[in-house]
Protein backbone atom coordinates (compact mmCIF):
# COMPACT_ATOMS: atom_id res chain seq x y z
CA UNK A 1 0.00 0.00 0.00
CA UNK A 2 1.66 3.32 -1.07
CA UNK A 3 1.11 6.83 -0.13
CA UNK A 4 -1.34 9.97 -0.62
CA UNK A 5 0.60 12.82 -0.92
CA UNK A 6 -0.37 16.72 -1.35
CA UNK A 7 1.37 19.18 -3.21
CA UNK A 8 0.76 22.84 -2.10
CA UNK A 9 1.81 25.24 -4.27
CA UNK A 10 1.78 22.81 -7.37
CA UNK A 11 2.00 25.37 -10.12
CA UNK A 12 5.34 27.47 -9.17
CA UNK A 13 9.08 26.49 -10.29
CA UNK A 14 9.28 24.47 -7.17
CA UNK A 15 5.71 23.10 -6.69
CA UNK A 16 6.36 21.90 -10.57
CA UNK A 17 10.00 20.08 -9.48
CA UNK A 18 8.63 18.35 -6.87
CA UNK A 19 5.95 16.71 -9.07
CA UNK A 20 8.61 15.76 -11.30
CA UNK A 21 10.74 14.54 -8.71
CA UNK A 22 8.04 12.18 -7.26
CA UNK A 23 7.62 10.79 -10.74
CA UNK A 24 11.44 10.75 -11.71
CA UNK A 25 12.26 8.86 -8.32
CA UNK A 26 9.27 6.23 -8.60
CA UNK A 27 7.92 7.60 -4.85
CA UNK A 28 5.43 4.70 -3.46
CA UNK A 29 2.52 7.27 -4.01
CA UNK A 30 -1.41 5.66 -4.82
CA UNK A 31 -2.03 9.08 -5.31
CA UNK A 32 -1.08 12.70 -5.64
CA UNK A 33 -2.80 15.85 -5.56
CA UNK A 34 -1.86 18.91 -6.98
CA UNK A 35 -2.89 22.25 -4.77
CA UNK A 36 -2.87 25.87 -5.13
CA UNK A 37 -4.53 28.69 -4.25
CA UNK A 38 -8.56 28.94 -5.70
CA UNK A 39 -6.56 31.57 -8.31
CA UNK A 40 -4.73 28.91 -9.46
CA UNK A 41 -7.15 26.48 -9.43
CA UNK A 42 -8.10 24.38 -12.47
CA UNK A 43 -4.50 24.69 -13.98
CA UNK A 44 -2.51 21.76 -15.79
CA UNK A 45 0.62 20.51 -13.87
CA UNK A 46 2.31 16.88 -14.81
CA UNK A 47 2.69 14.27 -12.66
CA UNK A 48 4.89 11.41 -14.66
CA UNK A 49 3.13 11.34 -17.81
CA UNK A 50 -0.45 12.03 -16.25
CA UNK A 51 -1.80 15.47 -16.36
CA UNK A 52 -3.22 16.97 -13.14
CA UNK A 53 -6.01 19.35 -12.33
CA UNK A 54 -4.91 21.73 -9.15
CA UNK A 55 -7.45 21.62 -6.82
CA UNK A 56 -8.37 24.95 -4.65
CA UNK A 57 -6.59 24.52 -1.26
CA UNK A 58 -8.92 26.47 0.52
CA UNK A 59 -11.53 23.49 -0.06
CA UNK A 60 -9.44 20.50 0.08
CA UNK A 61 -9.56 18.13 2.91
CA UNK A 62 -6.21 17.10 4.34
CA UNK A 63 -7.50 14.25 6.97
CA UNK A 64 -7.39 11.47 4.19
CA UNK A 65 -3.50 12.79 3.25
CA UNK A 66 -0.36 10.96 4.59
CA UNK A 67 1.46 13.72 3.33
CA UNK A 68 1.52 17.67 2.25
CA UNK A 69 4.73 18.90 0.73
CA UNK A 70 4.34 22.59 0.72
CA UNK A 71 6.03 25.48 -1.80
CA UNK A 72 3.58 27.98 -1.14
CA UNK A 73 5.72 30.92 0.77
CA UNK A 74 5.92 31.63 4.27
CA UNK A 75 2.64 33.48 4.34
CA UNK A 76 0.54 30.47 3.18
CA UNK A 77 3.01 28.13 5.51
CA UNK A 78 2.30 29.99 8.60
CA UNK A 79 -1.28 29.94 8.29
CA UNK A 80 -1.88 26.42 6.65
CA UNK A 81 0.73 24.15 8.12
CA UNK A 82 -1.01 23.50 11.56
CA UNK A 83 -4.04 23.18 9.98
CA UNK A 84 -2.80 20.64 7.74
CA UNK A 85 -0.97 19.13 10.66
CA UNK A 86 -4.08 19.10 12.85
CA UNK A 87 -5.73 17.37 9.99
CA UNK A 88 -3.49 14.23 10.31
CA UNK A 89 -0.86 14.98 7.54
CA UNK A 90 2.70 15.48 8.14
CA UNK A 91 3.91 18.81 6.25
CA UNK A 92 7.21 19.15 4.77
CA UNK A 93 7.65 22.94 3.93
CA UNK A 94 9.73 24.86 1.31
CA UNK A 95 9.47 27.96 3.29
CA UNK A 96 11.41 29.60 5.56
CA UNK A 97 8.50 30.27 8.19
CA UNK A 98 9.33 26.95 10.14
CA UNK A 99 13.11 26.57 9.85
CA UNK A 100 14.25 28.34 13.12
CA UNK A 101 11.20 26.97 15.36
CA UNK A 102 12.86 24.87 18.53
CA UNK A 103 10.34 22.00 18.02
CA UNK A 104 10.54 21.97 14.22
CA UNK A 105 13.34 19.42 12.39
CA UNK A 106 15.51 20.88 9.97
CA UNK A 107 16.43 18.27 7.90
CA UNK A 108 18.84 17.31 5.44
CA UNK A 109 18.71 13.57 4.83
CA UNK A 110 22.19 13.26 3.85
CA UNK A 111 23.51 15.11 6.88
CA UNK A 112 21.37 14.90 10.14
CA UNK A 113 18.38 12.82 9.25
CA UNK A 114 18.12 11.55 12.70
CA UNK A 115 16.56 15.72 13.70
CA UNK A 116 13.41 13.51 12.29
CA UNK A 117 12.52 11.52 15.00
CA UNK A 118 11.56 14.95 16.70
CA UNK A 119 8.83 15.84 13.68
CA UNK A 120 6.03 14.74 16.26
CA UNK A 121 6.11 17.39 18.39
CA UNK A 122 4.35 19.55 15.47
CA UNK A 123 3.83 17.48 12.55
CA UNK A 124 6.21 20.11 10.61
CA UNK A 125 9.31 19.17 8.96
CA UNK A 126 11.40 22.32 7.69
CA UNK A 127 13.19 22.30 4.29
CA UNK A 128 16.46 24.65 4.56
CA UNK A 129 17.59 27.35 2.27
CA UNK A 130 18.61 26.62 -1.08
CA UNK A 131 21.91 27.77 -0.43
CA UNK A 132 22.35 26.36 2.96
CA UNK A 133 21.12 23.34 1.48
CA UNK A 134 24.20 22.27 -1.13
CA UNK A 135 26.61 23.96 1.01
CA UNK A 136 26.02 21.87 4.36
CA UNK A 137 25.90 18.20 2.11
CA UNK A 138 29.39 19.27 1.80
CA UNK A 139 30.57 20.54 4.51
CA UNK A 140 28.99 17.66 6.68
CA UNK A 141 31.75 14.61 5.85
CA UNK A 142 34.17 16.76 6.48
CA UNK A 143 33.47 18.20 9.67
CA UNK A 144 32.82 14.57 10.96
CA UNK A 145 36.46 14.28 9.71
CA UNK A 146 38.39 17.20 10.67
CA UNK A 147 35.88 19.70 12.91
CA UNK A 148 35.02 23.28 11.02
CA UNK A 149 35.54 25.30 12.72
CA UNK A 150 35.05 28.77 10.59
CA UNK A 151 33.39 28.83 7.38
CA UNK A 152 33.27 31.97 4.86
CA UNK A 153 30.89 31.62 1.48
CA UNK A 154 30.29 34.14 -1.07
CA UNK A 155 27.76 32.61 -3.12
CA UNK A 156 26.40 33.06 -6.63
CA UNK A 157 22.80 31.99 -6.67
CA UNK A 158 20.47 32.09 -10.09
CA UNK A 159 17.56 34.31 -10.27
CA UNK A 160 15.19 30.74 -10.40
CA UNK A 161 15.61 31.87 -6.51
CA UNK A 162 13.80 34.46 -6.40
CA UNK A 163 10.64 32.91 -8.26
CA UNK A 164 9.41 32.68 -12.42
CA UNK A 165 8.65 36.92 -12.57
CA UNK A 166 13.16 36.89 -12.01
CA UNK A 167 13.60 34.70 -14.68
CA UNK A 168 10.92 36.40 -17.06
CA UNK A 169 12.70 39.26 -16.23
CA UNK A 170 16.47 38.35 -16.56
CA UNK A 171 15.14 37.10 -19.87
CA UNK A 172 13.65 40.32 -20.65
CA UNK A 173 16.40 42.39 -19.76
CA UNK A 174 18.64 40.28 -21.81
CA UNK A 175 16.50 40.96 -25.06
CA UNK A 176 16.38 44.37 -24.20
CA UNK A 177 20.08 45.12 -24.21
CA UNK A 178 20.22 44.42 -27.61
CA UNK A 179 17.07 45.24 -28.72
CA UNK A 180 16.85 49.15 -29.59
CA UNK A 181 13.90 51.02 -27.40
CA UNK A 182 12.83 47.88 -25.54
CA UNK A 183 12.59 48.39 -21.75
CA UNK A 184 15.08 47.06 -19.39
CA UNK A 185 14.12 48.52 -16.31
CA UNK A 186 14.40 46.59 -12.83
CA UNK A 187 11.59 45.38 -11.28
CA UNK A 188 12.05 42.39 -9.66
CA UNK A 189 15.34 42.97 -8.44
CA UNK A 190 16.37 46.42 -6.87
CA UNK A 191 19.46 47.10 -9.89
CA UNK A 192 19.63 45.71 -13.76
CA UNK A 193 20.19 41.94 -13.19
CA UNK A 194 20.97 41.42 -16.93
CA UNK A 195 24.76 41.51 -17.59
CA UNK A 196 25.27 42.42 -14.11
CA UNK A 197 25.38 41.49 -10.35
CA UNK A 198 23.42 42.27 -7.34
CA UNK A 199 25.33 41.50 -4.11
CA UNK A 200 21.99 41.76 -2.13
CA UNK A 201 19.03 39.24 -1.27
CA UNK A 202 16.29 39.57 0.55
CA UNK A 203 16.34 42.66 3.30
CA UNK A 204 19.01 44.02 5.50
CA UNK A 205 19.06 43.75 8.68
CA UNK A 206 20.71 46.18 11.20
CA UNK A 207 24.25 44.27 11.36
CA UNK A 208 24.64 44.84 7.45
CA UNK A 209 23.84 41.48 6.68
CA UNK A 210 21.10 40.16 4.48
CA UNK A 211 18.17 38.19 5.72
CA UNK A 212 19.68 35.47 3.07
CA UNK A 213 22.88 35.83 4.63
CA UNK A 214 21.69 35.11 8.05
CA UNK A 215 19.38 32.47 6.87
CA UNK A 216 22.64 30.31 5.83
CA UNK A 217 24.73 30.89 9.18
CA UNK A 218 21.61 30.20 11.92
CA UNK A 219 20.42 26.82 9.82
CA UNK A 220 24.02 25.35 9.10
CA UNK A 221 24.72 26.09 13.03
CA UNK A 222 20.81 23.73 13.61
CA UNK A 223 21.58 21.36 10.91
CA UNK A 224 25.30 20.30 11.53
CA UNK A 225 26.65 22.27 14.70
CA UNK A 226 26.15 25.46 16.78
CA UNK A 227 29.95 25.98 17.09
CA UNK A 228 30.68 26.21 13.73
CA UNK A 229 31.38 30.32 12.74
CA UNK A 230 30.19 31.03 9.27
CA UNK A 231 30.33 34.42 7.70
CA UNK A 232 28.37 34.73 4.21
CA UNK A 233 28.20 37.35 0.96
CA UNK A 234 25.08 36.58 -1.33
CA UNK A 235 25.16 37.85 -4.34
CA UNK A 236 22.13 37.62 -7.41
CA UNK A 237 23.90 36.74 -10.78
CA UNK A 238 22.55 36.34 -14.76
CA UNK A 239 21.96 32.64 -14.49
CA UNK A 240 18.64 30.74 -14.85
CA UNK A 241 18.95 27.99 -12.83
CA UNK A 242 22.07 26.26 -10.26
CA UNK A 243 23.74 28.12 -7.08
CA UNK A 244 27.33 28.26 -6.69
CA UNK A 245 28.98 28.89 -3.70
CA UNK A 246 33.15 29.37 -3.65
CA UNK A 247 33.94 28.34 -0.02
CA UNK A 248 36.72 28.98 2.35
CA UNK A 249 37.31 26.41 5.40
CA UNK A 250 39.34 26.61 8.32
CA UNK A 251 39.14 23.13 10.73
CA UNK A 252 40.47 22.14 14.05
CA UNK A 253 42.42 19.20 13.03
CA UNK A 254 45.30 18.85 9.97
CA UNK A 255 42.99 17.40 6.52
CA UNK A 256 44.93 17.50 3.64
CA UNK A 257 43.18 18.20 -0.07
CA UNK A 258 43.50 14.83 -1.23
CA UNK A 259 42.04 13.67 2.06
CA UNK A 260 39.06 16.05 1.89
CA UNK A 261 38.48 14.92 -2.13
CA UNK A 262 38.52 11.35 -1.45
CA UNK A 263 36.18 11.96 1.47
CA UNK A 264 33.47 13.86 -0.64
CA UNK A 265 33.63 11.23 -3.44
CA UNK A 266 32.18 8.56 -0.85
CA UNK A 267 29.65 10.72 0.64
CA UNK A 268 26.04 10.74 -0.38
CA UNK A 269 24.68 13.21 -2.68
CA UNK A 270 28.07 14.15 -4.20
CA UNK A 271 30.13 14.08 -7.28
CA UNK A 272 33.82 15.60 -7.32
CA UNK A 273 34.40 16.96 -10.23
CA UNK A 274 38.24 18.84 -10.05
CA UNK A 275 40.85 17.89 -12.73
CA UNK A 276 42.64 21.40 -12.06
CA UNK A 277 43.10 22.02 -16.18
CA UNK A 278 41.04 24.23 -18.19
CA UNK A 279 37.22 22.81 -18.40
CA UNK A 280 37.84 20.78 -14.87
CA UNK A 281 35.27 21.90 -13.02
CA UNK A 282 31.17 22.15 -12.94
CA UNK A 283 29.47 25.19 -13.84
CA UNK A 284 25.68 26.14 -13.18
CA UNK A 285 25.14 25.15 -16.70
CA UNK A 286 26.08 21.60 -16.63
CA UNK A 287 24.05 21.12 -12.36
CA UNK A 288 21.18 21.86 -14.22
CA UNK A 289 18.97 19.45 -13.79
CA UNK A 290 20.62 16.99 -11.91
CA UNK A 291 20.47 15.87 -8.09
CA UNK A 292 24.09 15.74 -7.07
CA UNK A 293 26.03 18.52 -5.45
CA UNK A 294 29.33 19.11 -7.19
CA UNK A 295 32.67 20.17 -5.94
CA UNK A 296 35.69 21.22 -7.50
CA UNK A 297 38.46 23.81 -7.46
CA UNK A 298 39.39 21.55 -3.63
CA UNK A 299 42.76 23.37 -2.65
CA UNK A 300 44.78 24.52 0.10
CA UNK A 301 43.88 27.75 1.80
CA UNK A 302 47.05 28.78 2.94
CA UNK A 303 45.90 32.14 4.97
CA UNK A 304 45.05 29.79 7.69
CA UNK A 305 46.08 27.01 9.56
CA UNK A 306 44.30 23.60 8.29
CA UNK A 307 42.71 25.40 5.69
CA UNK A 308 40.93 24.53 2.61
CA UNK A 309 39.31 26.32 -0.51
CA UNK A 310 36.61 24.83 -2.70
CA UNK A 311 33.93 25.61 -5.25
CA UNK A 312 30.09 24.36 -4.90
CA UNK A 313 27.48 23.71 -7.16
CA UNK A 314 23.59 22.37 -7.16
CA UNK A 315 20.16 22.81 -8.54
CA UNK A 316 18.48 25.22 -6.40
CA UNK A 317 15.31 23.42 -7.68
CA UNK A 318 15.79 20.15 -6.79
CA UNK A 319 19.01 19.97 -3.87
CA UNK A 320 18.07 23.28 -2.59
CA UNK A 321 14.37 22.88 -2.37
CA UNK A 322 12.10 19.84 -4.39
CA UNK A 323 14.75 16.97 -4.22
CA UNK A 324 15.42 17.65 -0.35
CA UNK A 325 11.94 17.76 -0.19
CA UNK A 326 11.55 14.33 -1.51
CA UNK A 327 14.18 12.80 0.10
CA UNK A 328 13.05 13.79 3.60
CA UNK A 329 9.76 12.22 2.48
CA UNK A 330 11.45 9.22 1.24
CA UNK A 331 13.82 8.88 5.04
CA UNK A 332 11.37 8.91 6.75
CA UNK A 333 9.59 6.03 5.50
CA UNK A 334 13.55 4.35 5.88
CA UNK A 335 13.12 5.35 9.35
CA UNK A 336 9.68 3.81 9.43
CA UNK A 337 7.84 7.18 10.82
CA UNK A 338 5.49 7.20 7.67
CA UNK A 339 2.44 5.46 8.23
CA UNK A 340 0.13 5.05 4.90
Amino acid sequence: MGYKIAVVGATGNVGREMMNVLSEREFPADEVIALASRRSAGSDVSYGEQTLKCKDLEQFDFATVDLCLMSAGSTVAKEWAPKIASAGAIVIDNSSCWRYDADVPLVVPEVNPEALDDFKKKRIIANPNCSTAQLVVALKPLHDAAGLKRVVVSTYQSVSGAGKDAMDELWHQTKGVYVPGQEVEAHKFPKQIAFNCIPHIDVFMEDGYTKEEWKMMAETKKIMDRKIKLSATCVRVPVFVSHCESVNLEFERPITVDEAREILRQSPGMIVFDKREEGGYITPVEAAGEFATYVSRIREDATVENGLAMWIVSDNLLKGAALNTVQIAETMINRKLLDA
